[in-house]
């Protein structure tokens, strides 16, 4: 079905639309295609702009010399010189129709096709299968793409068995395009994925990673993951998750494991943290169903441990789905120190300092959010209490670089060095010379400071004490101000 649009009803980049006009003039058919239609239709930014033609890899490459083709599929990367990075490379792909997937994951062959309808019956879901003529202004719609986005449903081109079968990924992605685009699943669609998970064991870890990750980063990853639960295809993805489910806990919470981790994760999202800390989110109790003990003394259930075992299985899972050593490690960490204690009543500098070593001071604040996830989880309703912040600002003043002597631009060897002798007159000028640093940072330098140093030999024992005592009791003030500002900006002052 064709349907004309008002001119410009569509905005179009001036960068694909020259690549369309070049194409053209070429003697070639060209479309917008895929999900940058799709997303135009519903008013949302394309994250990526794909043409389809009846061009040939080489002909394309004949029209648009700046451009590489280094894949089976046929698509060519045209190079725009474009400053968006959503623009500076476009891809195009010629019409083509595919063999049987004899292993769910590609095609035995491709072959180019000069029907643009033998492409579009190919496709995945009716809101993808729709083309755009950017110059003629017309849509091509022909499996009612319109209409399901009208009806915000879900739906595959065609047969979903055989969608599914032909590449089972396609299922996991159909969860993840439903929350992205707040669609319903269509039943029968639904259905047919419950029927055929099991295909995704045939699908490559690399795959099921990024398409896992890209769910995760939606705005509603615990939807996704309750949907993929309930459709069987999360025991393909991280079966330990589903070992919470039913798994109650003790009276500090709401939610059984599973969905406590879901909850934990939708904080997470809800935020716009990172990745890794919402994979942390998702996975700091995945150890609890095993670490679970009854313990009759509160006569309550136990899970002593937990944060051990479940670095242990989340390192696994995420080696297993083939993340990268750095998110492995990153994630691991903040797992197996979830459960830091955070009495600011009891504990000590020294033991955050500790807290700070295991995780390393780029990852405090990730721990500190997944602790606020934590808490949001267990369905209590404040992210921050007030011991929570008045830990984080312990935290800010474990971090905060210490005023001591050891900012300055000179030390006690180098005065012994200049002629100084040993005993309490090193420490003495290293605090006079603090206390002018303090009040005027410019001066921090050797220059300075050396000059200054020799000034200050000159004076009688008592001259110097009075110059570093006043330097230290200045230390000092810096100090407890530096820190109070800190409490105040945590609001716990």
């Amino acid at each position: 079905m064709y349907y004309n649009l008002p001119m410009h009803q569509l905005h179009i980049p001036h960068e694909v639309r020259a690549l369309c006009e070049q194409l053209k003039a070429a003697g070639y058919e060209c479309y917008l295609v895929g999900g940058c239609v799709r997303d135009l239709l519903l008013h949302r930014e394309p994250k990526d702009w794909d043409i389809t033609t009846n061009a040939t890899p080489e002909q394309v490459q004949a029209v648009f010399p700046d451009s590489f083709y280094e894949n089976d599929y046929g698509t060519v990367g045209v190079k725009t010189g474009s400053e968006n990075a959503k623009l500076a490379v476009v891809e195009i792909t010629p019409y083509r129709t595919e063999g049987s997937y004899t292993n769910a994951r590609h095609p035995d062959h491709v072959s180019w096709s000069t029907m643009l309808s033998e492409d579009l019956k190919r496709r995945d879901f009716t809101i993808n299968a729709i083309a755009y003529d950017a110059l003629a202004h017309t849509l091509v719609d022909e499996h009612g793409g319109q209409t399901d986005l009208q009806r915000k449903v879900l739906v595959t081109v065609g047969d979903p068995h055989a969608r599914f079968t032909e590449d089972a990924l396609r299922m996991l992605r159909a969860i993840r395009l439903s929350v992205e685009l707040d669609f319903a699943l269509d039943g029968t669609t639904a259905t047919a994925i419950a029927e055929q998970s099991t295909h995704l064991e045939k699908i490559s870890k690399e795959r099921i990673r990024d398409e896992f990750s890209r769910l995760i980063l939606s705005d509603r990853p615990m939807q996704a993951l309750y949907v993929a639960q309930k459709l069987g295809v999360l025991k393909h993805i991280v079966p330990e998750l589903e070992e919470g489910i039913g798994c109650d806990q003790n009276q500090a919470h709401s939610f059984d494991v599973f969905e406590h981790n879901l909850r934990s994760l939708q904080h997470a999202a809800d935020k716009n943290w990172s990745l890794q800390v919402r994979l942390a989110a998702l996975l700091h109790d995945v150890g609890k169903p095993a670490a679970r003990r009854w313990g009759d003394e509160k006569r309550d259930w136990t899970f002593h441990g937990h944060e051990v075992l479940g670095a242990r299985m989340a390192e696994k899972i995420l080696k297993t789905l083939v993340f990268p050593k750095d998110i492995i490690q990153v994630v691991t960490s903040l797992v197996r120190w979830h459960m830091f204690f955070a009495d600011p009543d009891q504990v000590t500098l020294s033991a955050v300092r500790r807290i700070i070593t295991n995780v390393g001071k780029e990852h405090i604040t990730d721990l500190l959010h997944l602790r606020m996830c934590d808490r949001i989880g267990t369905g209590r309703p404040k992210e921050q209490p007030f011991r929570l912040r008045k830990y984080m600002a312990m935290v800010d003043e474990a971090l905060r670089d210490p005023i001591t002597v050891g900012m300055l631009k000179i030390d006690g060897t180098k005065l012994l060095a200049m002629g100084e002798k040993p005993g309490p007159r090193i420490g003495w000028t290293l605090h006079a010379l603090l206390e002018e640093v303090l009040d005027n940072p410019e001066k921090n330098t050797s220059e300075y400071l050396d000059k200054r140093a020799k000034e200050l030999f000159i004076l009688n024992e008592a001259e110097l004490r009075s110059l570093g005592e006043a330097g230290k009791e200045r230390r000092g003030k810096e100090d407890e101000a530096a820190v109070a500002a800190l409490r105040t900006h945590h609001h716990v002052a």
